[in-house]
């Protein structure tokens, strides 16, 4: 990947119904901000950057990485992407343990890629004392890092997150802002990011695209 390229380039055409949701914009590096009302396609576009999506046209790619280009008939697997993506829904595996959940994202990534290891992922989002817990039996807070933990171990090039603070209770809100902007500015990865609320995003982003309602 080109450190001298765009973090995001996309220019692409959603199949979503009527109408069809067209989204184009280039961003440096940081995080950048989705920011607009429920059902304006945000989580959309997030899924077609993963590949979990198929856009009807367009062109979308990562520091340089084409990822998905109609033209060009180029359109990578979700796990050729590199993507660490946290989903809103958190998508923790309900029967297996914090570390198996945590070792699911570690052995997706190839050890040339592992930019942070697993003690130092833990040690970062302060998730050691959870690894032999259920997911039903932590709290919003603790399992938004556990999903981030995974995002972070499975060797991303990339981020995604998708309001990663909704099910995060107002008391633990301030944590989970403090943690997003350690990795932003840490690990330097360029992040993805999906919100409604202004007073978040204006004190991650280090850029915020406007997405409009359908």
């Amino acid at each position: 990947m080109s450190s001298d390229a765009p973090a995001f380039e996309i220019s692409v055409t959603l199949k979503r119904g009527r109408p069809r949701l067209t989204y184009e914009f280039t961003a440096g590096p940081g995080l950048t901000a989705l920011f607009g009302p429920s059902g304006a396609g945000k989580t959309s576009l997030l899924d077609a950057v993963a590949g979990l999506a198929r856009p009807a046209q367009g062109r979308i790619a990562v520091s340089g990485t084409v990822l998905y280009d109609r033209a060009a008939r180029i359109d990578l697997k979700p796990e050729q992407r590199r993507c660490g993506y946290v989903f809103q829904d958190l998508r923790l595996f309900p029967h297996h343990t914090v570390r198996d959940n945590l070792r699911y994202g570690w052995k997706l990534a190839e050890a040339r890629r592992r930019s942070l290891g697993w003690d130092d992922t833990l040690d970062l989002l302060g998730i050691a004392p959870l690894l032999d817990r259920m997911p039903a039996t932590l709290s919003g807070g603790e399992a938004q890092r556990v999903a981030i933990g995974r995002a972070l171990l499975s060797g991303p090039a990339f981020l995604l997150m998708d309001e990663p603070l909704a099910s995060v209770d107002a008391a633990r809100r301030g944590e989970i802002l403090g943690l997003i902007e350690r990795i932003r500015s840490d690990l330097k990865l360029p992040i993805l990011y999906v919100s409604h609320d202004r007073a978040e995003v204006e004190r991650l982003a280090d850029r915020i695209i406007p997405i409009p309602a359908p």
